[in-house]
């Protein structure tokens, strides 16, 4: 076997479609990962992983009818969030069974914040769905999860990169994979024709809806950032200042970036360019190490 990898996987939304890619690589190159630690769609797609359903998952994303993916969101009349965020993960429960995160084969983290206690709440134990869909519960987009005593919703409110929650032994690697990295896209993935030749027309319903809210908010010329855009910048920069902190305090042995601009939050539709653009960067920092690691051994 190859040498052990503790993987440390970013919330993001869509870009976190990338993680995919990342795990692809690791195990292409011979790294074993036998520790997996996540926060929303890293939550998401790490805990498909320790189910040993990733191929599945992943074709699902790509053969998925866009129609039947707006079909998917489930609205909600709370003043919580505007999405339920369930259907989904009951949808995928028919071709990926649940399981407690104790009986899984690798260590497994999925981290929620606790908005009543204030704190972060990392899942280490219990149901793997309920896990991720606390993890997973963009504040006043996907509605929160009620607890005895407290409210959970997306971990990156407080720890978008959870590497303090990271299993580590002796000899093995650290790596993080940030999704909401402000580098340049890569050249390879930045033709914005080609993007829009191939909008769906899910984007297109996702786009109406957005609109409709947009007319409940109108804004003035030197004031326009809608609804959306208001959270996603508000919660994006909190995760920028909050991921620096976490990547300065910690020193993973390999950081793959993926740039912040690669695709919107919600573009789940650009699933195949978003798992090769996890291959890319993964093949990029795994170069850049093995360099290092090569000059440190003359």
């Amino acid at each position: 076997m190859g040498r052990k990898v503790s993987l440390v996987l970013s919330g993001g939304g869509a870009r976190g479609i990338a993680h995919i890619g990342v795990i692809e690589e690791l195990e292409k190159q011979g790294y074993e990962i036998f520790s997996i630690s996540g926060t929303s769609m890293g939550a998401l797609v790490g805990g498909v992983y320790a189910l040993g359903k990733m191929e599945e998952f992943k074709n699902w994303l790509y053969t998925l009818d866009k129609l039947k993916i707006f079909g998917l969101v489930d609205f909600s009349l709370s003043t919580q969030g505007l999405i339920k965020g369930d259907k989904v993960l009951n949808t995928m429960k028919d071709f990926i069974p649940d399981s407690k995160i104790e009986d899984l084969g690798i260590y497994y983290t999925a981290v929620a914040a606790d908005v009543i206690k204030k704190k972060e709440v990392a899942f280490t134990e219990g149901s793997i769905y309920d896990a991720i869909r606390a993890s997973i519960a963009i504040p006043s987009v996907i509605t929160p999860v009620k607890t005895e005593d407290g409210l959970l919703v997306d971990g990156g409110v407080l720890n978008n990169i959870p590497v303090s929650y990271a299993k580590r032994i002796p000899g093995d690697i650290l790596v993080v994979v940030n999704v909401n990295a402000d580098i340049p896209v890569f050249k390879q993935f930045n033709s914005k024709k080609e993007r829009e030749a191939r909008k769906s027309v899910y984007q297109q319903k996702i786009l109406e809806f957005y609109n409709q809210l947009m007319k409940a908010n109108e804004t003035t010329e030197a004031d326009s950032i809608g609804y959306f855009d208001m959270i996603n910048k508000t919660i994006g920069m909190m995760k920028y200042r909050m991921a620096q902190m976490v990547l300065e305090k910690y020193s993973p042995d390999i950081l793959i970036n993926v740039p912040h601009d690669s695709c919107g939050t919600y573009d789940f539709y650009r699933a195949e360019e978003m798992v090769e653009m996890g291959k890319y960067a993964a093949r990029k920092s795994f170069g850049e190490y093995k360099k290092i690691a090569e000059s440190a051994d003359f």
